[in-house]
């Protein structure tokens, strides 16, 4: 990645260096070495931009109508395609993914903005019937100003679901980009007052999740939060909020399963099995991590997933190969000690991809890799390992196969191969999943789909008009007129 101006801070529509002065060097996954740096901010950016949001949320923003809300947004997605050029490197630099994955990221954060652009002004209240002489109306209203922690893994995409929603739904929105992946999320913010998007309805602070993520999380002045990242950080966002009762949308981790029935169609399962676990280095919530196969195909199942493995190749994102690098040392080295104790404990390691021999020395790259025969209980079978690796696992009955897919803590995504018709639906019934894809996997789907998790994969949802709805709560005005 080319080295880059020091970044900034956008509130109020202007740029701020953190108020402490501090900064955060960002270092290119694929190489390892330093290209720019971000604002260090505290709680004081953060409250900052809390009140210039809120500024914008009673002043010029707040008057706009839905129409012209969804007309600003859907300038903003013809910009960020008139960018696009643009954004996919500063993604591709940001984050290590191969240039074809950034570019599709970047594609996908243009349809969210057109898809909350064209549904602005379509988010409708009811008239309840209640008593002669009455008419009583249920509004739903924006929340006010909501706060966004957004992950290092799609920067892009996930800016893009999230403050679409809320600003479609007329919010104000605060956003705090993980400390590795800030720079797509401040350029389409500068694209977003370019589109009109009035100063201030958009701030972006940069800095620590236990500095600025903290102090957002906690502030008075947030209505919402949306919240993307680990378990353990989102139980900490809503404990936060919870103190101000502010309620809070959390996607958090998963562990999916997809599960090949004896008459799956392999030839197209076998693929998407694979690409739902290299797709960004395995560093997707909704990653296909773990492969279920019916014992009677286990074995042709496992040497056609080897001969995918084994042709895979890894490499600097600029590259544009299979599998780029992990974000960065401290991930890299978690799922090295993560394998290293699961061959360890004499799990056997059925297939490695290729690192690319003119790979940079100095990456974080972490070659996809297959794992055989895993015990069901065991952590990397139970845990979010958040790198390439598949693990496999046999099962004799489909009440087998549905408790081995149930049996961790997540509960995000899950796909069901089988020709049968009725199986598709008893098993996709039976799953414990926000999302079940049947002969496909979407690994989190579309944008007109709603996403979230069940039991530590958080809960609400987003995409779709679910997640505008989601942005908004209910006010009831009841009216006597005689």
């Amino acid at each position: 990645m080319k080295t880059l101006a020091p970044q900034q801070n956008l509130i109020a529509g202007e740029r701020y260096a953190a108020a402490s002065g501090a900064t955060i060097e960002v270092l290119d996954p694929s190489d390892g070495q330093v290209f720019t740096t971000l604002p260090r901010s505290d709680a004081r950016d953060v409250d900052a931009a809390v009140q210039a949001a809120r500024a914008a949320f009673h002043g010029a923003w707040g008057r706009q109508t839905a129409t012209e809300r969804g007309r600003i947004l859907s300038r903003l997605s013809a910009l960020i395609l008139q960018h696009h050029d643009e954004l996919a490197e500063l993604e591709c630099g940001d984050t290590g993914k191969p240039m074809q994955q950034a570019r599709a990221d970047i594609t996908a954060c243009a349809r969210y903005f057109e898809y909350y652009g064209g549904a602005a002004d379509k988010l409708h209240g009811e008239t309840i019937p209640y008593a002669q002489g009455s008419t009583v109306i249920a509004m739903r209203v924006p929340h006010g100003v909501t706060g966004h922690i957004i992950p290092w893994n799609y920067p892009a995409q996930i800016f893009g679901r999230s403050v679409g929603g809320a600003l479609a739904a007329g919010n104000a929105c605060v956003v705090k980009p993980a400390e590795d992946a800030c720079l797509t999320p401040l350029r389409i913010a500068a694209l977003a007052l370019e589109a009109g998007l009035p100063p201030g309805a958009l701030n972006i602070v940069c800095g620590l999740g236990i500095e600025a993520g903290a102090a957002l999380a906690a502030h008075t002045g947030i209505s919402h939060i949306s919240f993307t990242g680990s378990p353990q950080t989102g139980t900490a966002v809503a404990q936060a909020a919870a103190v101000n009762h502010v309620p809070v949308t959390l996607e958090l981790g998963g562990k999916s399963p997809q599960i090949l029935f004896a008459d799956a169609d392999l030839d197209k399962a076998i693929p998407v099995v694979v690409n739902a676990i290299v797709q960004n280095a395995g560093q997707t919530c909704a990653a296909g991590s773990r492969v279920l196969i019916a014992r009677s195909i286990y074995a042709d199942v496992m040497g056609r997933l080897k001969a995918r493995f084994e042709a895979l190749n890894t490499g600097a994102g600029i590259a544009n190969l299979d599998c780029g690098p992990l974000i960065n040392r401290r991930q890299l080295n978690r799922v090295a000690s993560m394998i290293e104790a699961a061959t360890s404990d004499g799990i056997r390691v059925a297939a490695r991809a290729k690192l690319a021999a003119d790979a940079p020395a100095g990456g974080f790259f972490f070659p996809p890799m297959l794992l055989d025969a895993v015990p069901a209980q065991h952590p990397v079978a139970q845990g979010e390992v958040f790198g390439p690796v598949l693990a496999a696992f046999a099962f004799d009955t489909e009440d087998e196969a549905i408790e081995l897919a149930n049996g961790t803590p997540f509960g995000l995504t899950a796909a069901v191969w089988t020709r049968d018709g009725a199986l598709q639906l008893r098993a996709a019934q039976r799953i414990e999943a926000g999302q079940v894809f049947i002969n496909n996997y979407g690994a989190g789907g579309g944008i007109e789909l709603p996403f979230g998790g069940m039991k530590h994969s958080g809960y609400g949802r987003e995409k779709a008009f679910e997640g505008l709805r989601s942005f908004t709560t209910i006010k009831t005005i009841a009216i006597q007129h005689g």
